[in-house]
């Protein structure tokens, strides 16, 4: 298989490179063979032409066999150090695959310590390499931990200028391991890369956005956050004009960035007006921003829009406009008489997805805006019977039983549609059996209201399976039957007004989500730990720096590492065997020792193991779990017990 390598190397110069490939190919499926080969690869490091030995020295790097990382450490330690800034370019890249193929040995040969030294090399490639790598090492669970200095991060963004799109990444990546100390240091850095918003390569732009976000977490200059934050939205609005790839991509962005930043974009909500042509998940999310950045002042332009996309063919799309109308109304104050007559209209059309959608928000509405449109109500009523799906029935039957008092026919509707009361969904019959409870408690004197309630709660405690509901049945018929009026003052309590505060996100766990702006954890919206293994988390590092309303939310992630000293186990080891002499054992089983013999031991040799010492430091010594003994004593009689042979004959 390695003849090749046999012929005159000055013929096959120009075949290294497939040559090399072949290797790297077979090389891990045959490492057995692979050390016929370890001659010509040292041969070739040590050849005149540059590409050569950057070729061979990312070849051996490639194949990850113990015999090759062991005769790869010389030659990459000189080529750490080559005249040529190919070779060495190459060579660390080559560190962090020795590191992830055997990382006691790099860490051994001071590999790590060669790439920070790269880091002050005079070539901006060679940088943006030695960067990568140690980003690479960094990641690792097992890996160093990699800092920045206030001085390396500045020569950085010397190097900065001078690299390509894609070192310009790495670098930029690399500035969140710089800590800043002071609010001029954060401002001054920020400053200085600013000007890479307008460079034309989207990674660029959004990891250059993902920095400054980073530092501003730093700064006290209000007009400087200011000032960059109105410097962020153009780049943004540029990226909008790309495929509906990168757009997605950066929709899923900016939907981040408007939640902790939203002085970004909040002019420009034109921007993400859909179009004809654009597919389904980008006019999606074009969807959620156009409420995120919907306020007094352009409302009604969001409105005119939503109510265009109401009209569409695709069901989903038109079902997420219906519902975003309604949560305008509700974010919105000013604009919610206008939503309330765009839902009516949608009513109108007798959509069926379209009708179930608007029930579902105007039963939000009902509670963001008690006592103000309950005149909505009979319309509602009369497409009763176009309620088909689960949620919808539900969110309907919510309205029925809370206005019980103002609708005149509720009974009847109430008797229909408890008809089909044991073929519901639990949803569906979880909002019947309540409603239920709130007709009769409205109506305690109805003969209808009392037949009504008998029967479902009836209905609820003996034929149905479910726990929640047959709880909730027995709930109620105890309430009721114990004091009528404290169960109206308990079902009948006043609701919470609804707000738009649950649709934003956390505020630490967002400042730790922006440090992966740009990466497939901002388009999941999840930290990458969490779908990434072995992938090591990011968050916000505490300085005296930080503001004060960064530092109230901050989430703190340590890093696992082992633990510092010998963990003891309590109990009997493994049973070691004794040595055998002439073929005989002597070994005996061992004999346990007597019950006041082991509590002495146990008193005399307390022996804690670490997370023992931290239970004890963090709740006290003090077992959670002492005061339950006799918590099940009356349940005796439950505790399984050994089937005797008779018992077992009968029961066959």
């Amino acid at each position: 298989m390695f003849e090749l390598l046999l012929v005159p190397k000055d013929e096959f110069k120009f075949r290294s490179t497939v040559v090399y490939l072949f290797l790297v190919s077979y090389g891990r499926s045959k490492p057995d063979q692979i050390h016929l080969v370890i001659p010509n690869f040292l041969q070739d490091v040590a050849d005149r032409n540059p590409l050569i030995r950057a070729l061979a020295i990312r070849t051996m790097s490639y194949i990850p066999t113990p015999v090759v990382m062991e005769a790869l450490t010389e030659p990459l330690r000189h080529c750490l150090k080559d005249r040529d800034p190919y070779v060495r370019k190459t060579a660390a890249i080559c560190v962090a695959k020795l590191y992830a193929a055997d990382p006691r040995r790099a860490e051994k040969g001071g590999f790590v310590e060669k790439l920070r030294d790269l880091m002050l090399d005079t070539n901006a490639t060679v940088v943006s390499n030695a960067v990568a790598a140690l980003v690479e090492i960094g990641d690792r669970q097992d890996g160093v931990i990699f800092k920045l200095n206030l001085t390396t991060a500045n020569r950085l963004l010397t190097a900065l200028e001078e690299s390509s799109e894609w070192g310009k990444v790495y670098i930029l990546d690399t500035l969140l391991r710089y800590v800043p100390e002071k609010h001029a240091d954060a401002e001054a850095m920020a400053e200085r890369i600013i000007a890479q918003l307008q460079h034309a390569n989207s990674a660029v732009v959004l990891t250059t956005i993902k920095i400054l976000l980073y530092l501003m977490n730093y700064m006290e200059n209000r007009r400087l956050v200011d000032y960059i934050c109105k410097k962020m939205g153009p780049p943004l609005v540029t990226l909008l004009a790309s495929g509906p790839e990168v757009q997605y991509v950066v929709l899923r962005n900016i939907l981040l960035i408007i939640q902790r930043r939203p002085a970004v974009l909040k002019n420009d909500v034109k921007v993400f007006f859909c179009k004809y042509n654009d597919p389904i998940y980008v006019k999606l999310a074009k969807l959620e921003i156009m409420y995120r950045l919907a306020r007094e002042e352009n409302a009604s332009e969001v409105l005119s829009e939503l109510q265009e996309y109401a009209t569409e063919v695709d069901i989903d799309f038109v079902r997420k406009a219906v519902r975003s109308i309604g949560r305008l109304a509700i974010k919105v104050e000013g604009a919610a008489d206008s939503c309330i007559q765009a839902l009516l209209d949608l009513i109108e059309t007798k959509v069926t997805y379209v009708v179930q959608e608007t029930v579902i928000v105007i039963k939000d509405v009902f509670r963001r805006y008690p006592g103000r449109y309950e005149g909505i109500i009979p319309k509602l009523c009369e497409h009763l019977d176009a309620l088909d799906e689960s949620e919808s029935k539900a969110a309907m039957i919510w309205i029925l039983g809370q206005f019980s008092d103002k609708i005149d026919n509720v009974d009847e509707l109430l008797d229909d549609l408890l008809f089909h009361f044991l073929e519901e969904s639990i949803e569906v019959q979880l909002a019947l059996l309540t409603a239920t409870v709130k007709f009769f408690v409205y109506k305690s004197n109805s003969d209808t209201a009392k037949e009504l309630v008998h029967k479902v709660l009836k209905w609820a405690t003996e034929e149905i399976d479910n726990p929640d509901l047959r709880d909730r049945g027995f709930m109620y018929w105890r309430m009721l039957a114990i004091s009528p009026a404290v169960a109206k003052e308990i079902v009948l309590s006043e609701k919470p007004a609804i707000t738009t505060d649950s649709d934003k996100m956390d505020r630490g766990a967002l400042d730790q989500l922006l440090l992966y702006t740009g990466t497939l954890g901002s388009i999941y919206h999840k930290n990458p730990e969490t779908f990434i293994r072995n992938a090591v988390g990011k968050t916000l590092p505490d300085s005296p720096a930080l503001n004060s309303h960064s530092r109230a939310v901050l989430i703190s992630m340590p890093r696992p590492s082992l633990p510092s000293e010998t963990v003891v186990v309590r109990g009997p080891g493994p049973i070691e065997p004794e040595a055998v002499n002439d073929g005989e054992s002597n070994s005996s089983p061992p004999v346990p020792p007597k019950a006041s013999e082991a509590e002495e031991e146990e008193d005399s040799t307390d022996i804690m193991s670490p997370v023992d010492s931290q239970y004890q430091t963090n709740y006290g010594s003090q077992d959670p779990y002492a005061n339950l003994g006799g918590a099940f004593s009356n349940y005796l009689v439950d505790a399984p017990q050994p089937m005797s042979s008779t018992a077992r004959q009968e029961e066959d």
